[in-house]
């Protein structure tokens, strides 16, 4: 494949439950340091032991003096969301060292993913008042009149998940394509194969690619608690609740965070003088339901898998590493480990298998970037990140987890996959530099 077909990793813009920044991440991986602990910047949440992947290091003060001083205007638009995820596009565009006073802006193009966005109660109470009866019953048929005049004029700009798309394009002055994609877990590897896409396409020569999201929310912890799933430990420290693959997995942990790439031609990386930190080779996505509509997460994620090799040009038994989905549900992770399976044959119980959801729980939409980013992280050490909390194997996962120490490693190839709860799956097959 020539230069101008290959698509490069430049820059990474990182911001997690394990701190903020490449290197703070890459510090806290080899210390094997959980960023799962008693939530600290909400009040309350619905979330069992009030437990979450947070990032502590990402408040109003932090965001305006530090992360988003170019849009320190625009902060009053942002959500915490968009705020996450226009923040970790400026740091990958920081770390990528990349000009913007002398790149071709027809040329660099935005893909973006988010969770949907919820408002927090006190943003709608106003509006739900004046909607009321005079017994407070909520009346429908008056929102949109009497409700609405309360609202703030600007309300639904702070929760709209393609605007860290547009903050994020007008800052960087990029008039090339740009897009929003909103799939949940799916979501990461769907944007980073439709970056892929476009720039092999030649309609782009850079496209900043990130997902963002945040579950750590009064409502959005409340739905999940509602759906359950998660992790209830009792008195258990906070950072063991999240056991992907284990044998006494009890449930996911939900967590929060944004993790934007540059990706570029490797010929235009290599005229700038870029170092480059991965390259993305393939990508494949498929959702599956039952004839009853049931999800079918095992076949789905097959699907993806399979595909995503395909389009890389290279086989199971090249592949040194799978950063998995590791949601620590019982029905979830089976359905990964059987899937892999599948797909890897009888290599699957010998292929290294890494679940990064141990260190920073479930962000939805982000999770699959802020995976890879672990993995592309650990590369460059020579490693693969071990998986916390993982001590008794399951009989019925039958995976090679990388636990206890890291996994040295020379085969810098590994394929990253993520799935949700209602069949959709992603994946992406990369390699480390």
């Amino acid at each position: 494949m020539s230069t101008s077909n290959r698509v490069v990793i430049s820059g990474i813009g990182i911001i997690s439950p394990l701190g903020i920044g490449v290197e703070t991440v890459r510090d806290a991986l080899l210390a094997k340091r959980s960023g799962i602990d008693h939530v600290k910047l909400l009040a309350a949440t619905a979330l069992p032991g009030n437990v979450a992947g947070e990032c502590t290091g990402f408040t109003e003060e932090t965001a305006k003096k530090e992360y988003l001083k170019a849009q320190r205007k625009s902060i009053k638009l942002m959500c915490r969301e968009i705020a996450l995820g226009v923040a970790s596009a400026n740091l990958a565009i920081g770390q990528s060292a990349m000009n913007l006073e002398t790149i071709n802006h027809d040329r660099l193009g935005i893909e973006f993913g988010a969770n949907q966005m919820y408002s927090p109660t006190m943003d709608l109470q106003d509006g739900a008042f004046a909607s009321a009866s005079d017994d407070n019953q909520f009346q429908f048929g008056e929102w949109g009149g009497a409700g609405l005049d309360k609202m703030d004029p600007l309300w639904l700009l702070k929760y709209l998940p393609n605007m860290p798309a547009c903050h994020i394009g007008i800052n960087a002055d990029a008039r090339g394509p740009n897009n929003s994609l909103t799939m949940a877990e799916a979501t990461s590897n769907n944007v980073l194969a439709e970056a892929l896409g476009i720039i092999r396409l030649g309609r782009a020569d850079i496209m900043l690619a990130g997902t963002t999201g945040s579950r750590v929310h009064e409502v959005k912890a409340l739905h999940a608690r509602i759906w359950g799933g998660l992790a209830d430990c009792g008195d258990a420290p906070p950072a063991t609740w999240c056991r992907p693959f284990d044998a006494t997995r009890a449930g996911q942990v939900v967590g929060e965070g944004a993790c934007t790439f540059v990706l570029e031609t490797e010929a235009h990386a290599q005229s700038r003088g870029a170092t480059i930190i991965g390259e993305l080779l393939g990508a494949g996505s498929s959702c599956v339901l039952g004839k009853d509509g049931t999800p079918d997460c095992r076949q789905a994620m097959v699907n993806a898998m399979r595909l995503a090799l395909r389009m890389a040009g290279v086989d199971p038994a090249d592949i040194g590493h799978i950063n998995a989905h590791g949601l620590a549900t019982k029905d979830m992770d089976n359905a990964e480990a059987a899937a892999i399976h599948d797909v890897f044959g009888a290599a699957a119980e010998k292929v290294p298998v890494t679940a990064i959801k141990s260190y920073i729980g479930n962000s939805g939409s982000a999770c699959g970037n802020l995976e890879l980013a672990a993995s592309l992280i650990g590369l460059r050490q020579g490693l693969i990140p071990a998986t916390l909390n993982f001590a008794t194997p399951d009989p019925d996962c039958r995976l090679n987890v990388v636990h206890g120490d890291h996994l040295a490693t020379t085969n810098k190839l590994f394929l990253s996959v993520n799935v949700t709860c209602i069949g959709q799956a992603a994946a992406v097959v990369a390699v480390g530099r």
